[in-house]
């Protein structure tokens, strides 16, 4: 048990570092890897002609958010037999040019017994084999691209529990019915004329009109097409001649295509050619965002390099503009959840910490500075106004204490009369 969940610990830290990077310890396979289809799915395949253990294949669509899976009818033709809305697919419309540009591969790819992960950190998953012969001669480069569970992409095609529980169980029962390798083909959208006509101005127009020539056999044939590298670009359904080989560097061989397929390719292409001319006058649904070639996926790949180191960088990656302005959205900050990540967000908060303690004690400092110079302000107050009140109190005399002049008046002719009465009286006694 111990072990078990130390195993865990160590797969959920790698995820966060690298994206879809699998584990390698070896365990047994979990339960969830050996469920059986639906009694629903088992009974359509009988009523399409198709054997559990038959052969599949697999298509993906990102602009329609889309995988179907195609199986072998006892005919030999496929049929689609299930289709699940993707969970989540990394990055933008376009093929996948590095390490670290977070994009989900588009293009052919093969899958083999060995890129089953049962064990997968991700629930279930299998490598789609990127990089494949074109991607390797093109110079593009990135590892651990899969399809599985869980529901989180950084350059994955990623689905919930449920699906890939049922794509992992078509892929399984293939190939114990003796497939040897199924064939994944992804591409940025549908390849119909109306959605070749939206984008046939988009920098990735070349390379999707090179996917679409094997797009467009696989719906004429619907078997898987034969696939080659040569010329570093892709080539299907050719047969070179006897002891010559597909280089994908090297020049092609003077190839060939069975007749039958040469004129139903023809006539597709014919019918193809006149909805395009009219796509081109309709109004249809504005393009998606495409990465805009190796500048842009260096610009990605360096900022999942910053974010894997831990540093702090937008929460999202950035992006290119046609006109080679580069967009960043700097209103989400954060780090990637790595022991190196938590680490330094351990010192940003230390950092902040320090910096709002100073700010609220550079606050407090400031709040008494000011406190007590009111309080000097208050008291200067006080004082002048003391000061003034006893101005006031010598310079005007309430007239209820000033002397009034009458009654000083009458004082003075009352004391008269009272000699005057004196001296009369002694003149009576003595008589005079």
């Amino acid at each position: 048990m111990f072990a078990k969940l130390a195993r865990s610990a160590l797969v959920i830290a790698a995820l966060g570092v690298a994206g879809c990077t699998e584990s390698s310890v070896q365990d047994f396979a979990p339960q969830h890897a050996n469920k059986q289809l639906p009694a629903k799915i088992i009974a359509e395949m009988r009523a399409k002609g198709m054997n559990k253990n038959a052969p599949i294949m697999a298509r993906i669509f990102k602009e329609e958010n889309t995988v179907e899976i195609w199986k072998q009818k006892t005919n030999g033709r496929y049929d689609i037999i299930a289709s699940y809305p993707i969970c989540k697919w990394s990055g933008k419309l376009g093929p996948k040019f590095t390490e670290g540009d977070r994009q989900a591969p588009e293009g052919f790819y093969t899958v083999r017994p060995s890129q089953m992960n049962p064990r997968s950190g991700y629930h279930l998953a299998f490598n789609i084999g990127y990089p494949n012969a074109y991607d390797r001669a093109n110079g593009r480069t990135g590892s651990n691209l899969m399809v599985h569970g869980a529901c989180s992409s950084s350059g994955c095609y990623s689905m919930n529990d449920p699906q890939i529980e049922e794509i992992y169980a078509f892929g399984r029962d293939a190939f114990q019915g003796g497939q040897t390798e199924f064939q994944i083909q992804a591409f940025p959208f549908r390849m119909t004329a109306a959605n070749m006509a939206r984008y046939r101005n988009d920098p990735n127009y070349e390379f999707w009109k090179m996917l679409k020539v094997g797009y467009d056999n696989f719906e004429i044939t619907k078997v898987p097409p034969k696939v080659d590298v040569c010329e570093k670009r892709y080539v299907f359904n050719q047969v070179a001649p006897e002891g010559t080989t597909f280089n994908p560097s090297g020049a092609c061989p003077a190839s060939a295509q069975p007749d039958a397929l040469k004129v139903a390719y023809s006539q597709y292409q014919s019918k193809y050619d006149a909805a395009f001319a009219s796509a081109l006058n309709s109004s249809n649904p504005a393009p998606k965002p495409t990465i805009l070639g190796t500048k842009e996926a260096a610009l990605v790949a360096d900022w999942s390099k910053r974010r894997a180191r831990g540093e702090r960088v937008t929460m999202d990656p950035p992006s290119l503009k046609s006109d080679g302005t580069v967009v960043e959205t700097t209103t989400r900050m954060g780090r990637i959840d790595s022991p190196l990540g938590r680490k330094m967000a351990a010192l940003d908060a230390e950092k902040a910490a320090a910096k709002k303690a100073a700010e609220e004690k550079a606050q407090a400092v400031a709040a008494a500075k000011a406190a007590k110079e009111a309080e000097k302000q208050r008291i200067a107050e006080e004082k002048a106004a003391k000061k003034a009140g006893k101005a006031n109190a010598i310079a005007v005399v309430p007239p209820e204490q000033a002397a009034p002049q009458e009654p000083v008046t009458q004082t003075a002719s009352s004391d008269g009369n009272m000699v005057s009465k004196v001296r009369k009286r002694l003149l009576g006694l003595f008589g005079g």
